[in-house]
């Protein structure tokens, strides 16, 4: 088994045919994605005990006036039987996600250079999927402090290594397109809620009879499910040979500071660098800008355009919250941005990330940094011309720069940085990844609150909000412009890099058979090939028709 796990036993030929391993990612990608659709069972858990007069029971919470009140609240849900869970309980579970994502990825990155996508990709299945297992039972038993220990903790663990699993294999399969093959996965990362979502909602209404909410068993038959795909993935995972090259493909020629570099840094070396500090910075404001606002998308339309998306513009949003048929007509609208903003998320993470092939990294972030600011500051016009259509359009931009951010940052860092151990410095540099978690969201959620205590009308009280996510990308638009090539102390040498090659177990090409032909890549595997993409398309097509369905109530 130990053999079979090993990084040399996964080590292909010279004739793999390189598009296997893209729906392999993609396959981990899209279960463990799901991580950004958990919110489909807030309502449900929260109403999931019933009193007698067949209405739901109070929440642990019930009373409290403010913040440290309703921590207390959260302390005695953990463990309580006897009061339903608020959306602040379980919203809790969120933060494990992200939290533990970069945590993870940082801790464990080294170990992937060592180990291999494999063993990797394999424990990620068994933390992801047996994390939701027991969360199905803290949810039959109605213990909280299980579903925070099983998807928060240790399903937050297998976030991290599953989503850092393919980057360093991709980017040594592909060095001619390493945006477009890091984008290939990531896309994986953004959809996969897109497909778990809709699939959860419809398997508990299945699973719901009188009290029961379903929630308990649709964890079951998620894992089942997430436990094939990831398995499939784990196990279609091969890695180049050493001196492995695509056919017809003749690196480009480096000089001295250029933006791609021809060498490798230690991954205990890269963080020492003002490179990695930087890139650190790039994503942390590219996501805080946007994490933030894509959280809170659908409210964020309903309040500030209120009865222009019922079709009387006249109509304030307070006065809809008080109207049961308003409000569900809203609510509508705002499920349908929200599936917009779902689209241009997953496919802004191939598309700029594929383009940044062509632009270049830095290029790529500049329009990132540069088109965010101002469309955010454009946003605060159009709200007061009440343009809908152009605001939606803007914020759809948005959302897919901020997916491309995602997707772009691995082939960033193995321009600066080579690609030895570039997986395990994304690793490091998901961090970045986890503290905008937390900055985004709060600098959003505090100005919303803020200004709406103060009594401001809903339709101004994201004007400020939006100039301070452009500020944040302005800051971030100097970061990038400070990048420069890594100085040259830094890399490794030809002895130490062939020191670490021999560590880590990586294999050469035999006898000079360092030629990929294209024609051994047409013709092997090509019916493994088309089988392994349509595993994955299947499923990534059913989740855009269903998003679709629901955008669709913007136009109709």
């Amino acid at each position: 088994m130990a053999d079979f796990l090993s990084k040399e036993h996964i080590t292909a030929n010279a004739n793999f045919n390189r598009w296997l391993v893209p729906p392999a990612a993609l396959a981990l990608h899209l279960s463990i994605g799901m991580a950004y659709g958990f919110s489909v069972f807030w309502n449900p858990l929260g109403n999931a005990l019933m009193g007698g007069d067949g209405k739901p029971l109070a929440t642990c919470a019930a009373g409290a006036a403010n913040f440290s009140e309703k921590l207390a609240g959260t302390a005695k849900a953990l463990f309580a039987t006897d009061c339903n869970w608020t959306q602040f309980d379980l919203g809790w579970m969120y933060t494990l996600f992200f939290v533990l994502l970069g945590c993870s990825a940082a801790l464990w990155g080294g170990w992937l250079e060592r180990a291999g996508p494999r063993k990797v990709g394999l424990l990620s299945t068994f933390c992801w999927c047996g994390g939701l297992l027991i969360s199905a039972y803290g949810v039959y038993a109605h213990q909280l402090w299980l579903m925070w220990l099983g998807s928060g903790v240790i399903g937050g663990i297998g976030l991290g290594l599953g989503y850092i699993s393919p980057v360093s294999t991709l980017i040594k399969w592909f060095p001619d397109r390493r945006g477009m093959a890091t984008g290939m996965a990531i896309m994986g990362f953004g959809g996969g809620a897109m497909i778990g979502s809709p699939l959860a909602t419809k398997l508990m209404t299945y699973f719901a009879n009188g009290g029961n909410s379903g929630v308990w068993q649709t964890f079951v038959v998620l894992a089942a499910i997430y436990t094939v795909f990831m398995l499939c993935g784990s196990l279609g995972y091969r890695v180049p040979p050493i001196g492995w090259k695509p056919a017809n493909w003749t690196p480009p020629a480096t000089q001295k500071n250029t933006m791609i570099a021809s060498r490798h840094v230690h991954l205990n070396k890269a963080h020492k660098t003002p490179q990695f500090w930087l890139l650190w910075l790039v994503l942390c404001l590219n996501v805080s800008a946007g994490i933030g606002i894509i959280g809170a998308a659908a409210p964020m339309l309903q309040e500030t355009f209120g009865g222009a998306l019922i079709g009387d513009a006249s109509i304030d949003f307070a006065e809809i919250k008080k109207d049961e048929v308003m409000n569900a007509a809203a609510a509508a609208e705002g499920a349908g941005f929200v599936g917009l903003i779902s689209l241009f998320n997953i496919f802004g993470r191939i598309g700029w990330a594929s383009s940044s092939d062509k632009l270049g990294r830095k290029r790529t972030y500049f329009i990132f940094f540069s088109l965010g600011a101002i469309l955010y500051c454009t946003a605060t016009y159009l709200v007061g011309l009440k343009s809908l259509a152009l605001f939606v359009a803007s914020f759809c931009v948005i959302a897919s720069m901020y997916g491309g951010g995602f997707a772009t940052i691995p082939a960033y860092l193995a321009d600066m940085f080579g690609t030895q151990f570039v997986g395990a410095i994304h690793g490091r540099l998901l961090t970045a990844w986890s503290t905008a978690g937390i900055l985004g969201p709060v600098v959003v959620n505090y100005m919303h609150d803020t200004r709406l205590e103060e009594g401001v009308p809903f339709d101004q009280i994201y004007a400020p909000i939006f100039m301070v996510l452009a500020c944040m990308l302005l800051v971030g638009f100097i970061a990038n412009l400070m990048i420069r090539p890594v100085a040259d102390h830094y890399f490794m040498s030809d002895a130490e890099l062939e020191t670490e090659r021999k560590v880590v177990h990586e294999k050469s090409l035999q006898n000079g058979a360092a030629k990929s032909s294209f024609d051994n890549q047409q013709q092997q595997h090509r019916l493994l090939v088309m089988m392994s993409w349509a595993l994955v398309l299947i499923p990534i097509s059913y989740g855009i028709w269903s998003t679709l369905q629901k955008a669709w109530v913007l136009f109709s």
